[in-house]
C-alpha cells in the first residue's frame, strides 16, 4: 500500500514539475494577478539571464519525468532538490502564501530520498 501511494504522489509531483518546466519554454500558463511586485521583479531579472530559465526549464522536465518511474526515482529526486530548495527559498522570503503547496513536495522530494537513502551511500562513502 505504501508503494502504491508513494507512486501516486510522485506522479502527480513529476507531472507538476512537467507543466513547470513545459512553461519555461512555450510559456502558457498565465502569471497571477496578485503576484507580490518583489516576485515579479525577481522574475523578469531571472528572465534577463537568457539562458538561466531553460536550464531551470530542462532540469524540471528532466527531474519530473524521472520521478514518474520507480526505477530512476532516486536520481529525480536529487536532480530536482536543487530546484525544490530555490522554490522554497523564493517562498519563504517572497510568497509566504505558496508555503503550503512547496511544503507538501518537500515531504513528497523527501520521502522519495528516504526510501532510497541506500542507493546514494556509494556517493557519500566514496
Amino acid at each position: 500500500m505504501k508503494t502504491k501511494i508513494l507512486f501516486v504522489l510522485c506522479l502527480l509531483t513529476g507531472l507538476m514539475f512537467i507543466n513547470a518546466g513545459l512553461d519555461k519554454f512555450f510559456h502558457y500558463m498565465p502569471m497571477p494577478k496578485d503576484m507580490p511586485e518583489k516576485m515579479v521583479k525577481a522574475g523578469a531579472a531571472f528572465m534577463e539571464i537568457g539562458w538561466l530559465m531553460p536550464l531551470v526549464g530542462a532540469v524540471e522536465l528532466l527531474g519530473g519525468l524521472l520521478l514518474i518511474f520507480r526505477k530512476t526515482r532516486a536520481l529525480g529526486a536529487i536532480i530536482l532538490l536543487p530546484v525544490l530548495v530555490g522554490i522554497l527559498l523564493t517562498n519563504i522570503t517572497m510568497a509566504p502564501s505558496g508555503l503550503p503547496i512547496v511544503l507538501t513536495i518537500t515531504v513528497i522530494i523527501g520521502w522519495v530520498i528516504i526510501e532510497n537513502r541506500e542507493k546514494y551511500l556509494p556517493m557519500i562513502r566514496g
